[in-house]
């Protein structure tokens, strides 16, 4: 496993997005990227009901959980390493959750505006 550098997209030493659920796609608690995480799963993002039920509507059940896999399921408040493209989908859509920008993988800015994700911080706020 090779994982890029983990630098966020403010240029510093990426922070945890979480824990509790263990989150990321190397559930590693960060939303670090490799070749082999071809979703880019590097948006620390606090998830909404809203967003759960937009995610849900698009195929992706995050909200239910999934015991075989050890996912507990999220809640409203969770912090969770979501794909880029997805958060980008859902900004677009008016349904984009807070995003902590410490905790956001800078590859993310490969697919997302790092003007749309200041907007969404709950780091700047």
């Amino acid at each position: 496993m090779q994982i890029s550098e983990s630098v966020n997209v403010l240029g510093e030493t990426l922070e945890t997005c979480g824990t509790d659920p263990k989150t990321g796609f190397y559930r590693d608690g960060c939303c670090n990227t490799g070749p082999d995480d071809l979703g880019f799963h590097t948006v620390c993002a606090v998830v909404t009901d809203a967003f759960l039920e937009f995610s849900k509507a698009k195929g992706n059940d995050l909200s239910t959980p999934r015991p075989e896999f050890g996912f507990p399921g999220l809640r409203e408040g969770d912090s969770w390493c979501l794909c880029a493209a997805r958060w980008q989908e859902a900004f677009e859509a008016g349904a984009a959750p807070r995003v902590r920008l410490r905790a956001t993988h800078q590859a993310t800015l490969e697919m997302c505006e790092l003007n749309d994700l200041k907007r969404h911080s709950v780091d700047l706020s």
